[in-house]
């Protein structure tokens, strides 16, 4: 992968998006190519392959997809499994029909089985039924890896597929119908602390098990196995750091400054008991995560009040 090829990055308004432009212009890659939604709707077939005819990108990482957390998944669910579904289908088909030489397809930890194994080994892939808050995404995800799986079979196509633990960072949703647990935790401190709350509400028990990944690391993952991963098998992306939701909470509590206490909603859902991933096999490709979760907290809640600032 030379410097000057030409590399597209779907979905680079977004939180893994965002964390691949600063990478790749780090790096001195001088040929990104980039499109807003306005520009070019992924879920429109057409589209996508007259975009892939007249730009002719040579690698491809595709970070666009519908995210968000359980109160998204379980609102807007026929919305998670469609516009996954028709993204996906249509990038991947116009990467190989465009003679692309590698493309990166992020797959999503939720796509392991609720009650799977811990910590988590890419061989549990669809060993079980996933999580039923956000099972329409899962089954998306899960139909992108078998959807790179075959054309690696069918046409040779050179397609890896990664699965990233829960990713934070700069540039994350932080609108609370959308927002996952960390940019949820932020802003529910921050606003508490402003208004000098005595206590805040936090969703679930507190107990569940989760491992995040700074963005701007799993960037660094991404174009690391786009330039060196040789092999059929699914990728994890993680950091090997595992906690609670409530020891999170903690954390985030006192880097915002709360002074509050925090009250957990048992009424409200937990998700998967337990996701963690098992690293082992990236490690050994030579890969490792630089930033640890107290680092990237900071990092984020600075950027979170840099750009509420702007916005207010």
């Amino acid at each position: 992968m030379e410097k000057n090829d030409k590399v597209y990055v779907a979905g680079h308004t977004g939180l893994v998006g965002s964390a691949l432009l600063r990478v790749l212009e780090r790096e001195g890659y001088t040929s990104v190519i980039t499109r807003r939604h306005d520009e070019l709707d992924l879920t429109r077939q057409k589209d996508v392959e007259d975009f892939f005819a007249s730009e002719k990108p040579q690698y491809v990482i595709l970070a666009a997809a519908r995210v968000g957390g359980i109160h998204a998944n379980t609102a807007y669910a026929a919305e998670f499994i469609y516009e996954n579904l028709a993204i996906q289908t249509n990038v991947i088909h116009s990467a190989y029909a465009s003679g692309v030489k590698r493309m990166l397809f992020l797959g999503s930890a939720c796509g392991y089985p609720r009650e799977c194994r811990q910590p988590m080994k890419e061989e549990y892939l669809m060993s079980g039924p996933p999580e039923l808050t956000n099972e329409p995404y899962a089954v998306a995800k899960l139909a992108g890896i078998k959807l790179c799986q075959a054309y690696n079979r069918q046409y040779l196509t050179d397609f890896i597929c990664a699965i990233p633990a829960n990713i934070y960072g700069p540039h994350d949703r932080f609108d609370p119908d959308s927002s996952h647990v960390i940019p949820a935790l932020i802003k529910r401190f921050h606003e508490a602390k402003i208004r000098t709350e005595e206590k805040t509400s936090v969703w679930g028990t507190g107990a569940p098990h989760r491992e995040f990944i700074y963005a701007d690391d799993l960037a660094n993952a991404c174009l690391f196995l786009i330039r060196y991963y040789n092999g059929p098998d699914v990728v994890n992306i993680g950091t090997g750091e595992k906690v609670t939701v409530k020891q999170l909470a903690r954390m985030v509590k006192g880097i915002v400054g709360y002074e509050g206490e925090i009250a957990f909603d048992p009424t409200k859902p937990d998700g998967m008991p337990c996701k963690t991933l098992d690293t082992a096999r990236l490690r050994e490709a030579g890969w490792r995560a630089a930033t640890r979760l107290n680092e990237g907290l900071a990092q984020t809640y600075t950027w979170y009040q840099k750009e509420r600032s702007i916005t207010l």
